[in-house]
């Protein structure tokens, strides 16, 4: 199997359940962040710099039985939700086992939030 180039050959790669789950963050974060997602070591990441992985905000992840969601600066972010996790350096990240994890309101908000750091 090749490794995937692009965030949308990724999701398509995963098993069914996961794959809806990625797809529908793919939608989310494309949204704040349009033509700014690639893979980028070996996962997809949105980033506002030049080329991917120059001025990282957002990604996900896939694993055996969820996908993580997170944000390069989530740590910074108020999160009144309580549902962001730390995570290494500044990041913060949720797990996501269902499409019912994803709360799209939420996850832009975040995502809005998170873009403001670098601006």
């Amino acid at each position: 199997m090749t490794k995937p180039a692009t965030v949308t050959e990724y999701a398509a790669a995963l098993d069914p359940a996961l794959r809806e789950i990625a797809e529908k963050l793919q939608t989310i974060v494309d949204t704040v962040f349009p033509q700014a997602g690639a893979v980028w070591h070996g996962h997809p990441v949105w980033s506002l710099g030049p080329a991917p992985g120059k001025t990282p905000v957002a990604y996900f992840k896939a694993y055996s039985s969820y996908v993580t969601f997170g944000l390069w600066r989530g740590q910074e972010i108020s999160d009144p939700s309580g549902r962001l996790e730390p995570a290494a350096r500044q990041m913060a990240a949720v797990r996501l086992r269902t499409l019912a994890d994803i709360d799209p309101d939420l996850f832009t908000t975040w995502l809005r939030l998170a873009r403001d750091l670098e601006n």
